[in-house]
Protein backbone atom coordinates (compact mmCIF):
# COMPACT_ATOMS: atom_id res chain seq x y z
CA UNK A 1 0.00 0.00 0.00
CA UNK A 2 1.93 3.59 -1.02
CA UNK A 3 1.74 5.90 2.05
CA UNK A 4 -0.50 8.72 2.14
CA UNK A 5 0.67 10.61 4.78
CA UNK A 6 0.73 14.24 4.09
CA UNK A 7 4.51 15.51 4.08
CA UNK A 8 5.56 18.34 5.44
CA UNK A 9 8.26 20.55 6.16
CA UNK A 10 9.24 20.34 10.19
CA UNK A 11 11.28 23.83 9.50
CA UNK A 12 8.48 26.06 8.27
CA UNK A 13 5.69 24.32 10.66
CA UNK A 14 8.18 24.46 13.62
CA UNK A 15 8.54 28.39 12.62
CA UNK A 16 4.69 28.76 12.67
CA UNK A 17 4.42 27.26 15.90
CA UNK A 18 7.49 29.80 17.30
CA UNK A 19 5.63 32.72 15.70
CA UNK A 20 2.70 31.77 17.69
CA UNK A 21 3.90 31.11 20.62
CA UNK A 22 6.31 34.56 20.17
CA UNK A 23 2.79 36.83 19.65
CA UNK A 24 0.74 34.71 22.44
CA UNK A 25 3.65 35.72 24.96
CA UNK A 26 3.60 39.63 23.41
CA UNK A 27 -0.27 39.90 24.02
CA UNK A 28 -1.14 37.75 26.70
CA UNK A 29 2.18 38.00 29.32
CA UNK A 30 4.72 40.69 27.90
CA UNK A 31 1.81 43.60 27.87
CA UNK A 32 1.48 43.04 31.27
CA UNK A 33 5.00 44.24 32.33
CA UNK A 34 5.80 46.62 29.59
CA UNK A 35 3.47 47.52 27.07
CA UNK A 36 5.94 49.81 25.26
CA UNK A 37 7.50 46.28 24.62
CA UNK A 38 5.05 43.82 24.24
CA UNK A 39 3.92 46.20 21.61
CA UNK A 40 6.81 45.99 19.12
CA UNK A 41 7.02 42.57 19.88
CA UNK A 42 3.94 41.73 18.66
CA UNK A 43 4.14 43.75 15.62
CA UNK A 44 7.21 42.02 14.82
CA UNK A 45 5.47 38.52 15.31
CA UNK A 46 2.48 39.85 12.87
CA UNK A 47 5.10 40.51 10.32
CA UNK A 48 7.07 37.02 10.36
CA UNK A 49 3.09 35.65 10.67
CA UNK A 50 2.01 37.59 7.12
CA UNK A 51 5.46 36.34 5.86
CA UNK A 52 4.21 32.32 6.64
CA UNK A 53 1.31 33.10 5.45
CA UNK A 54 2.59 33.66 2.07
CA UNK A 55 4.91 30.40 2.11
CA UNK A 56 1.38 28.67 3.06
CA UNK A 57 0.16 30.15 -0.28
CA UNK A 58 3.00 28.78 -2.06
CA UNK A 59 2.48 25.17 -0.52
CA UNK A 60 4.09 24.95 2.60
CA UNK A 61 4.80 23.37 5.27
CA UNK A 62 1.80 21.05 3.75
CA UNK A 63 0.78 19.49 0.50
CA UNK A 64 -2.79 19.98 0.60
CA UNK A 65 -3.68 24.02 0.23
CA UNK A 66 -6.66 23.62 3.13
CA UNK A 67 -4.26 22.25 5.39
CA UNK A 68 -1.65 25.27 5.51
CA UNK A 69 -5.08 27.75 4.82
CA UNK A 70 -6.41 26.37 8.22
CA UNK A 71 -2.67 26.81 10.18
CA UNK A 72 -2.28 29.98 8.92
CA UNK A 73 -6.73 30.74 9.78
CA UNK A 74 -6.30 33.31 12.41
CA UNK A 75 -6.01 36.78 10.99
CA UNK A 76 -3.13 38.60 13.10
CA UNK A 77 -3.24 41.24 10.76
CA UNK A 78 -6.70 41.80 10.74
CA UNK A 79 -7.21 43.48 7.83
CA UNK A 80 -5.79 40.78 5.01
CA UNK A 81 -7.99 37.75 4.29
CA UNK A 82 -5.86 34.89 3.50
CA UNK A 83 -7.86 33.83 0.08
CA UNK A 84 -7.75 37.42 -1.02
CA UNK A 85 -4.10 37.57 -0.43
CA UNK A 86 -3.77 34.27 -2.02
CA UNK A 87 -5.44 34.99 -5.70
CA UNK A 88 -3.76 38.02 -5.93
CA UNK A 89 -0.73 36.87 -4.89
CA UNK A 90 -0.55 34.24 -7.07
CA UNK A 91 -2.09 36.09 -10.23
CA UNK A 92 0.78 38.58 -8.99
CA UNK A 93 3.32 35.48 -10.06
CA UNK A 94 2.67 35.73 -13.78
CA UNK A 95 5.75 37.74 -14.40
CA UNK A 96 4.86 39.27 -18.08
CA UNK A 97 2.51 41.30 -16.11
CA UNK A 98 4.92 42.11 -13.04
CA UNK A 99 4.14 46.03 -12.62
CA UNK A 100 1.32 46.72 -15.15
CA UNK A 101 -0.99 49.03 -13.24
CA UNK A 102 -4.22 46.66 -14.49
CA UNK A 103 -2.96 43.76 -14.41
CA UNK A 104 -0.45 43.13 -11.49
CA UNK A 105 -2.69 42.82 -8.32
CA UNK A 106 0.56 44.37 -6.21
CA UNK A 107 1.67 46.37 -8.95
CA UNK A 108 2.54 50.10 -6.92
CA UNK A 109 2.34 52.13 -10.40
CA UNK A 110 -0.59 53.86 -11.68
CA UNK A 111 -1.96 54.40 -15.14
CA UNK A 112 -0.33 58.21 -15.98
CA UNK A 113 -3.96 58.94 -17.71
CA UNK A 114 -5.17 58.03 -14.16
CA UNK A 115 -2.51 60.02 -12.65
CA UNK A 116 -2.85 63.12 -14.40
CA UNK A 117 -6.61 63.13 -13.65
CA UNK A 118 -6.20 63.07 -9.71
CA UNK A 119 -6.62 65.83 -7.27
CA UNK A 120 -3.63 67.21 -5.93
CA UNK A 121 -3.83 66.33 -2.42
CA UNK A 122 -4.13 62.83 -3.10
CA UNK A 123 -0.98 62.96 -5.64
CA UNK A 124 0.82 64.93 -2.98
CA UNK A 125 -0.47 61.32 -0.66
CA UNK A 126 0.98 58.89 -2.95
CA UNK A 127 3.94 60.51 -3.95
CA UNK A 128 4.77 61.19 -0.41
CA UNK A 129 3.79 57.06 -0.26
CA UNK A 130 6.39 56.45 -2.97
CA UNK A 131 9.16 56.99 -0.32
CA UNK A 132 9.72 54.94 2.03
CA UNK A 133 9.11 57.21 5.11
CA UNK A 134 6.05 57.23 3.38
CA UNK A 135 5.31 53.86 2.93
CA UNK A 136 6.40 53.31 6.59
CA UNK A 137 4.04 56.17 8.19
CA UNK A 138 0.86 55.90 5.53
CA UNK A 139 0.94 52.81 3.43
CA UNK A 140 -0.32 50.60 5.14
CA UNK A 141 -3.99 52.53 5.12
CA UNK A 142 -3.08 53.97 1.61
CA UNK A 143 -2.81 50.43 0.48
CA UNK A 144 -5.12 48.64 2.54
CA UNK A 145 -7.97 51.49 1.27
CA UNK A 146 -7.20 50.78 -2.45
CA UNK A 147 -7.58 47.33 -1.94
CA UNK A 148 -10.85 47.62 -0.30
CA UNK A 149 -11.92 49.86 -3.02
CA UNK A 150 -10.70 47.50 -5.77
CA UNK A 151 -12.63 44.43 -4.38
CA UNK A 152 -15.63 46.28 -3.62
CA UNK A 153 -15.65 47.35 -7.21
CA UNK A 154 -14.92 43.53 -8.06
CA UNK A 155 -18.15 42.06 -6.02
CA UNK A 156 -20.07 44.83 -7.13
CA UNK A 157 -19.35 43.67 -10.72
CA UNK A 158 -20.30 39.76 -9.54
CA UNK A 159 -16.95 38.43 -8.39
CA UNK A 160 -17.94 35.90 -6.36
CA UNK A 161 -14.37 34.86 -5.63
CA UNK A 162 -14.05 38.40 -4.14
CA UNK A 163 -16.62 38.24 -2.24
CA UNK A 164 -15.83 34.35 -0.83
CA UNK A 165 -12.69 36.08 0.47
CA UNK A 166 -14.22 38.49 2.42
CA UNK A 167 -16.69 36.80 3.64
CA UNK A 168 -14.24 33.93 5.10
CA UNK A 169 -12.32 36.90 6.67
CA UNK A 170 -15.13 37.50 8.98
CA UNK A 171 -14.73 33.97 11.32
CA UNK A 172 -10.40 34.13 11.23
CA UNK A 173 -11.05 37.92 12.08
CA UNK A 174 -13.43 37.04 14.82
CA UNK A 175 -11.16 34.55 16.01
CA UNK A 176 -8.83 37.11 16.45
CA UNK A 177 -10.31 39.76 18.18
CA UNK A 178 -11.59 37.04 20.71
CA UNK A 179 -8.16 36.44 21.79
CA UNK A 180 -7.16 40.09 21.45
CA UNK A 181 -10.42 40.85 23.77
CA UNK A 182 -9.36 37.97 26.20
CA UNK A 183 -5.80 39.27 26.80
CA UNK A 184 -4.73 41.77 28.76
CA UNK A 185 -3.45 44.15 26.11
CA UNK A 186 -5.91 46.76 25.15
CA UNK A 187 -7.37 46.94 22.08
CA UNK A 188 -5.85 49.83 20.92
CA UNK A 189 -2.34 48.77 21.41
CA UNK A 190 -2.76 45.89 19.34
CA UNK A 191 -4.67 48.15 16.46
CA UNK A 192 -0.76 49.85 16.70
CA UNK A 193 1.14 46.35 16.92
CA UNK A 194 -0.99 45.40 13.64
CA UNK A 195 -0.10 48.27 11.92
CA UNK A 196 3.46 47.96 12.87
CA UNK A 197 3.31 44.62 11.38
CA UNK A 198 2.11 45.93 8.58
CA UNK A 199 4.47 48.43 7.78
CA UNK A 200 7.17 46.39 8.22
CA UNK A 201 6.20 44.46 5.36
CA UNK A 202 6.17 47.92 3.27
CA UNK A 203 9.71 47.53 3.58
CA UNK A 204 10.25 44.40 1.62
CA UNK A 205 7.08 45.52 -0.98
CA UNK A 206 9.24 48.70 -1.35
CA UNK A 207 11.28 48.64 -4.16
CA UNK A 208 10.98 44.93 -4.50
CA UNK A 209 9.77 45.49 -8.72
CA UNK A 210 10.57 48.27 -11.01
CA UNK A 211 9.58 49.32 -14.30
CA UNK A 212 11.55 47.82 -17.05
CA UNK A 213 10.65 46.56 -20.51
CA UNK A 214 12.16 42.91 -19.73
CA UNK A 215 10.20 40.83 -17.21
CA UNK A 216 13.09 39.46 -15.27
CA UNK A 217 14.80 42.57 -14.68
CA UNK A 218 11.62 43.55 -12.73
CA UNK A 219 12.36 42.00 -9.66
CA UNK A 220 15.24 42.73 -6.93
CA UNK A 221 17.67 41.51 -4.94
CA UNK A 222 18.54 42.19 -1.50
CA UNK A 223 21.21 41.03 -0.24
CA UNK A 224 20.50 41.57 3.35
CA UNK A 225 21.17 38.52 6.15
CA UNK A 226 19.72 40.63 9.31
CA UNK A 227 16.64 40.40 11.03
CA UNK A 228 14.79 41.94 8.37
CA UNK A 229 15.82 38.96 5.75
CA UNK A 230 14.63 36.93 8.67
CA UNK A 231 11.17 38.37 9.26
CA UNK A 232 10.84 38.55 5.67
CA UNK A 233 12.08 34.89 5.67
CA UNK A 234 14.61 35.46 2.74
CA UNK A 235 12.21 37.20 0.15
CA UNK A 236 14.67 40.01 0.29
CA UNK A 237 15.91 37.40 -2.38
CA UNK A 238 13.15 38.15 -4.30
CA UNK A 239 13.74 37.37 -7.97
CA UNK A 240 15.26 33.54 -6.94
CA UNK A 241 11.54 33.45 -5.25
CA UNK A 242 9.65 34.08 -8.53
CA UNK A 243 11.96 31.85 -10.84
CA UNK A 244 11.27 28.78 -8.21
CA UNK A 245 7.99 29.92 -6.10
CA UNK A 246 7.76 26.45 -4.77
CA UNK A 247 10.88 26.78 -3.36
CA UNK A 248 10.74 26.99 0.64
CA UNK A 249 12.10 29.52 1.97
CA UNK A 250 15.26 28.63 4.24
CA UNK A 251 16.80 27.24 1.05
CA UNK A 252 16.44 30.60 -1.18
CA UNK A 253 19.89 31.52 0.19
CA UNK A 254 21.85 28.68 -1.16
CA UNK A 255 20.23 28.77 -4.48
CA UNK A 256 21.31 32.55 -4.63
CA UNK A 257 24.69 32.01 -3.23
CA UNK A 258 25.32 29.22 -5.50
CA UNK A 259 24.86 31.19 -8.73
CA UNK A 260 24.80 34.74 -7.86
CA UNK A 261 25.62 35.95 -11.35
CA UNK A 262 22.61 33.42 -12.89
CA UNK A 263 20.19 35.45 -11.03
CA UNK A 264 21.75 38.69 -11.28
CA UNK A 265 22.16 38.23 -15.07
CA UNK A 266 18.42 37.30 -14.83
CA UNK A 267 17.62 40.87 -13.35
CA UNK A 268 20.26 43.17 -14.68
CA UNK A 269 21.57 43.47 -11.58
CA UNK A 270 18.71 45.16 -10.27
CA UNK A 271 20.63 44.55 -6.16
CA UNK A 272 21.14 46.57 -3.08
CA UNK A 273 23.81 44.84 -0.25
CA UNK A 274 21.28 45.43 2.78
CA UNK A 275 18.25 47.34 3.96
CA UNK A 276 20.63 49.89 5.11
CA UNK A 277 21.45 50.99 1.77
CA UNK A 278 17.86 51.08 0.71
CA UNK A 279 16.87 53.33 4.22
CA UNK A 280 19.85 55.70 3.20
CA UNK A 281 18.89 55.87 -0.33
CA UNK A 282 15.43 56.58 0.20
CA UNK A 283 13.98 57.44 3.46
CA UNK A 284 13.12 60.80 1.91
CA UNK A 285 13.06 60.73 -1.68
CA UNK A 286 11.41 58.42 -4.28
CA UNK A 287 12.86 55.59 -6.34
CA UNK A 288 9.93 55.48 -8.94
CA UNK A 289 7.46 57.87 -9.72
CA UNK A 290 3.67 57.08 -9.27
CA UNK A 291 2.52 57.08 -12.98
CA UNK A 292 4.37 53.78 -14.59
CA UNK A 293 7.29 55.65 -16.81
CA UNK A 294 7.18 53.24 -19.40
CA UNK A 295 3.14 52.48 -19.72
CA UNK A 296 1.72 52.34 -23.20
CA UNK A 297 -2.10 51.05 -23.18
CA UNK A 298 -2.74 48.04 -24.79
Amino acid sequence: MPNRRAKFEWITLALILACYAVWGLSVFWLSTMSLWLAIPVAGASIALHSSLTHEAIHGHPFRRAWHNAALMFPALTLCVPYMRFRDSHLAHHTDARLTDPYDDPESNYLDPAVWERLAPLLRWVLAFNNTLAGRLLIGPLVGQIAWMIADARAIRAGDRAALSGWLWHLPALALALALVAAAPMPLWAYLVAAYIGLAILKIRTFLEHQAHERARARTVIIEDRGPLAFLFLNNNLHVVHHMHPRVPWYRLPQLYRANPERYLGCNGGYRYRSYGEVFRRYFFQAKDPVAHPLWRRP
